[in-house]
């Protein structure tokens, strides 16, 4: 008898990141826009939704990604898409403008966790991560994101942790450790050049005795021929 599989084995890619790409691929280019951030994700809490709303295919993925189209003015976006089970297709299920975003809630500033909530002038959702990183990840890309596109009214974040909103993002990080290799290189030439100049310095000292040997040893050689 065959083995009984899982129920998440049907959905297709496997991988995090293949899934994430294939998404782009699948919903976003064709629209000519490109996905900035995604993050997989499950309700904190279940909501009542009829079967027929669903469309009654069981067992699905979801993932709350965050676009830009590619034509000036840009548009951002963020998009519920989903993966049903035993289909290998992404669905767009719900879609806001950035400016429709009121307020982020990271829930914990004081630790990393994987739940947030994100509340549109229309929608209010609950979200668990697949991880705090994941989370993390996704909350510095769209504040980042708000911070640029939004207009003058940008969405509130609350219970953030600082890293999340300030110097310390994964934007600033990379900055910093260009920085920081930069500044280990110029650290090593220094120290390159200090043992350079020392080497040179012990090699004047070495020419300096040989000279003054020889001049010690002709006066040598001079007193013995008389």
């Amino acid at each position: 008898m065959p083995s009984a599989k899982c129920s998440r084995c049907s959905l297709l890619p496997t991988s995090d990141m293949s899934a994430k790409s294939a998404i782009n691929k699948e919903v976003f280019i064709p629209h000519d826009e490109k996905m900035l951030a995604a993050v997989q994700v499950k309700r904190r809490t279940k909501k009542k939704i009829p079967f027929l709303a669903t469309g009654g295919q069981g067992d699905y993925m979801t993932f709350i990604c965050l676009s830009v189209t590619n034509k000036k003015p840009s548009y951002v976006s963020i998009t519920k898409v989903k993966q049903f089970q035993g289909s290998s297709a992404f669905i767009k299920r719900s879609q806001w403008t950035i400016d429709q975003l009121r307020q982020v809630n990271g829930i914990d500033p004081n630790k990393d966790c994987p739940e947030f909530d994100l509340m549109f002038e229309n929608a209010f959702d609950q979200w668990v991560a697949g991880s705090a990183g994941e989370k993390c990840t996704f909350i510095q890309i769209l504040h980042h994101t708000c911070q640029r596109y939004s207009s003058a009214r940008k969405p509130e974040f609350v219970n953030c942790q600082s890293k999340l909103l300030g110097g310390n993002s994964i934007l600033h990080s990379a900055a910093d450790s260009v920085t920081s290799a930069v500044q280990k290189a110029s650290q090593a030439l220094n120290e390159r050049g200090e043992r350079l100049g020392r080497a040179e310095e012990r090699t004047a000292d070495m020419m300096n005795s040989a000279e003054q040997f020889a001049v010690t040893a002709q006066k040598l050689a001079m007193k013995h021929k008389c």
